[in-house]
């Protein structure tokens, strides 16, 4: 049985492997099953494991200076058959690979790796570590993850919009109150916030900010403290629940998709058993007439 993926035309088996496409015929379906199966798929996710080790690797100067040329050689030849794996999947995809964005992330990461890191350009060579990142769309776990994190982003507007507000409304009032004697930290708007952002992160908020504060007003801690409950322990929780909430619910359809993936296997099994049946009735009945006659 197959799941549908969020992406039209994009289905992954219970094997956690994306089909894009029905099976082809000839040498394209054939490179259609080796990139389609669970040994590419897991062997593809170790090389991105091992290229991840490799690039950290490249960050110590005693690796450098032991095994700098492995590294490097190692480095250029993962790189080459993450390359060839793409090409692979414009051969045989071609114009439906963009039905499934995994594939253009691939791409993308790929690309800016090969990308000449010289020059103005030379900061690219530190995004090559982007390539890490295609495990997540090699391993099947990581998928729904984040499948589910994008779904919870419609949700979370709202309360952007009412956490956003809620900043506006306090870094006006600690510019005011505040802004006088620790311009510092409530000087402006902007700083008012930065300093908020720090309090509601609980980042030394007390000692460093809250205290200091309330050595000169010491009723200070009737702003600071529902500036903390109203953030820290409400606003931020419901980001956590509407998560939670995508994730389930992300669970619950590809629950429902299997389960419905499975009653139609087992009508399709009911109907050619009962045609069966009628075929062996017939059957009977022929023979029963032929013994009449």
């Amino acid at each position: 049985m197959a799941a549908q993926d969020e992406t039209a035309g994009v289905k992954t088996s219970d094997d956690g492997v994306r089909r894009i496409s029905p099976r082809q015929t000839g040498m394209i379906g054939r490179l259609q099953a080796v990139i389609e199966s669970a040994t590419a798929q897991k062997v593809i996710a170790g090389l991105i494991a091992l290229n991840a080790v490799t690039l950290g690797l490249e960050t110590s100067e005693r690796a450098m200076a032991v095994a700098g040329d492995v590294l490097m050689a190692l480095d250029r030849t993962l790189l080459l058959i993450f390359t060839a794996e793409i090409l692979v999947k414009l051969v045989v995809y071609r114009t439906r690979i963009h039905k499934d964005p995994w594939n253009i992330f691939d791409i993308l990461v790929i690309g800016i790796a090969w990308m000449p890191a010289t020059g103005n350009l030379s900061v690219l060579r530190a995004l090559r570590i982007l390539r890490v990142l295609r495990l997540i769309s090699a391993v099947p776990s990581m998928r729904r993850v984040v499948t589910a994190l994008l779904r919870a982003i419609p949700g979370m507007g709202s309360i952007v919009a009412l956490l956003a507000l809620v900043y506006y409304v306090f870094s006006v009032m600690a510019t005011k109150l505040f802004g006088a004697a620790f311009p510092e930290w409530f000087g402006t708007i902007g700083a008012s916030a930065y300093s908020l952002f720090q309090i509601m992160t609980l980042e030394s908020w007390s000692m460093g900010i809250v205290r200091p504060v309330m050595e000169i007003f010491p009723f200070a801690w009737a702003f600071f403290v529902p500036f903390i409950l109203v953030t820290s322990f409400t606003v931020l929780n419901l980001f956590i629940g509407i998560i939670v909430d995508a994730m389930q619910s992300q669970h619950q359809s590809e629950a429902d998709e299997v389960a419905a993936a499975e009653d139609r296997a087992r009508a399709a099994d009911s109907e050619r058993l009962f045609q069966e049946l009628r075929a062996l009735r017939r059957e009977v009945a022929e023979l029963k007439r032929d013994r009449t006659d």
